[in-house]
């Protein structure tokens, strides 16, 4: 059997500027709502789709915004987006989905959680990230956990990581506090771009052992001794940084991967959907159990 793991903040964010506005009767915006649903759905179609979860970030921070005041935040998220949070966890639960709604930990920690725990399970055979992130490329471990970007028809397995990033899943943390991940709020070490990480990484996995000194490196990259002093300089701050995006393997995941088994949608999808104003929904994810 495949296990799914939906990044459902990802999903709903693509179907919030993906999808056409649309209202319940009582005047709510809900189309990102209705195109996540949808979306999961045709995941549901699928030829061996069987075991299927997915995480939310409930709140925006997680604990890592106490470690860095500069991590990400809800801050000029768009308000129509925001309200429509609650309506997504319930969505997928009406839909029969196992929904990881994190608070103290962020989507991507159950998903990593989730990911480890399950592949131990010989009953699996393959663990499917569903998400682009390149943050969960560390999870990655050969051809048995991948990652998978449905929006682009992709996925990406060690190699592909390693094609992708430059580095094997285990230096992407490593990789990422240096070059810096925007979308997280993690700023990165000056002048390590993604060539220069991706070329001193392969030699040096981690950066806590990657030398003070340019000379005492076993790699010649251009620039090298702008980079040594610049590493050499945050250090501290690097080490941090990769503390941020390193992925947590402790979040509150509490289902067995029988538990993930798809059995149908719930009591509440129809009523749900009412409230939605999008009754064919219903009919049509019945149809298909």
């Amino acid at each position: 059997m495949n296990v799914h793991l939906v990044d459902g903040t990802f999903e709903f964010f693509r179907a919030h500027f993906g999808a056409p506005s649309a209202t319940s009767p009582d005047g709510r915006e809900v189309g990102a709502t209705r195109a996540l649903m949808r979306s999961l759905a045709g995941l549901l179609d699928e030829a061996g789709t069987t075991h299927v979860a997915v995480a939310f970030d409930q709140v925006v921070e997680s604990f890592r915004n106490r470690l860095f005041d500069g991590y990400k935040t809800g801050e000029g998220m768009e308000p129509e987006l925001l309200a429509q949070f609650p309506l997504a966890e319930r969505a997928t639960r009406a839909m029969g989905l196992v929904t990881w709604p994190m608070v103290e930990f962020e989507a991507d920690d159950a998903l990593a959680t989730g990911a480890a725990r399950y592949a131990q399970d010989e009953r699996v055979e393959q663990v499917l990230i569903c998400s682009p992130d390149k943050d969960l490329c560390q999870c990655v471990s050969g051809e048995r956990v991948v990652c998978v970007d449905r929006m682009r028809g992709r996925s990406f397995d060690e190699a592909g990581v390693v094609e992708r990033l430059g580095v094997l899943p285990e230096s992407v943390p490593d990789y990422l506090a240096l070059v810096g991940d925007a979308a997280d709020g993690i700023p990165g070490v000056p002048r390590w771009g993604a060539k220069s990480t991706s070329f001193v990484l392969s030699h040096y996995p981690h950066l806590d052992a990657i030398p003070d000194s340019e000379l005492d490196w076993a790699v010649t990259v251009r620039g090298a001794k702008a980079l040594a002093k610049n590493l050499r300089e945050a250090r501290e701050q690097a080490l941090l940084y990769r503390q941020l995006a390193t992925l947590r393997l402790d979040a509150n995941v509490d289902e067995s991967l029988d538990d993930l088994r798809w059995r149908g949608p719930t009591d509440d999808l129809e009523p749900f959907c009412a409230e939605l104003g999008d009754r064919r929904f219903a009919q049509r994810l019945r149809a298909s159990r």
